[in-house]
């Protein structure tokens, strides 16, 4: 096998939410395949401390607080990886928040929010990064979208309305932007663990749930998303756009596990 097909050396991402759970993961993993990444978020603490990991690694990056619902910090973190890389290969969208409730009567404030950053806040990003990307006609967005996207999950509607939308702004703009050099494509992520969720999946019913549903019988790491990401970025996946790229563990496939 071409191992270079899956080298990053050379190219430069920029993850949005990526300093804390899967973001941090994406970012370090882009890094240590060779690219030079620039992980942004809300707050200083993380930026900085994600920053010494990539550098660690042997790959330069930048400290950049961001919020993907203030367009104008965006296009500030996207013009400063420019003026300090040249350009900006490879865009994940990684933000994104939730919030529990019924349906029918859930804040329409927190609906707002929620979609504000998981569903504009994504094209946000795709517009802001896209217009650079299109000028050189060439470069990589990776959205992450959720099993929300595809399923029902209980009292998240706002969450899974947002996920659905990303799967089909995915799409529509890997429709409008490939001709152009330009590769829109998502990853689909199973239950994972995190620091934010852990007592959720190990303590309660809903965690129960999401087990048995789960054919391989366990969560998810967030290294286990590493993969996916570097192939979407990578030359192996220069003919693959508009795709939604599953790691699961099989719960999309599930029906009846016992």
């Amino acid at each position: 096998m071409n191992t270079r097909l899956f080298s990053l050396e050379g190219k430069t991402a920029v993850v949005v939410g990526g300093t804390s759970g899967i973001g941090r993961a994406l970012a370090l993993g882009l890094a240590e395949s060779g690219a030079d990444v620039i992980a942004s978020s809300r707050g200083e603490t993380g930026v900085n401390d994600t920053a010494k990991q990539i550098e660690a690694l042997g790959r330069k990056t930048l400290r950049i607080t961001a919020d993907v619902a203030q367009r104008a910090s965006l296009e500030r973190l996207r013009d400063s990886a420019i003026a300090a890389f040249g350009k900006v290969d490879v865009l994940v969208n990684c933000a994104g928040i939730t919030k529990k409730g019924p349906t029918v009567n859930f804040p329409e404030d927190a609906w707002q929010g929620i979609v504000d950053t998981n569903l504009t806040g994504t094209l946000r990003g795709c517009q802001v990064f896209g217009e650079h990307m299109l000028s050189r006609k060439s470069g990589r967005i990776i959205n992450i979208a959720s099993l929300s996207t595809y399923l029902g999950l209980f009292e998240v509607a706002a969450y899974g309305a947002s996920k659905a939308g990303v799967g089909s702004l995915t799409r529509t703009l890997a429709v409008e932007w490939s001709r152009h050099g330009v590769l829109v494509n998502a990853i689909l992520p199973g239950v994972f663990r995190t620091a934010l969720n852990s007592n959720l999946l190990d303590n309660t019913e809903r965690g129960r749930e999401f087990l048995l549903r789960t054919p391989m019988g366990r969560f998810g790491e967030a290294r286990e998303l590493v993969g996916a990401a570097v192939y979407l970025a990578s030359d192996a996946a220069s003919f693959v756009t508009g795709s939604i790229l599953v790691v699961d563990g099989g719960f999309l496939a599930s029906g009846v596990n016992q």
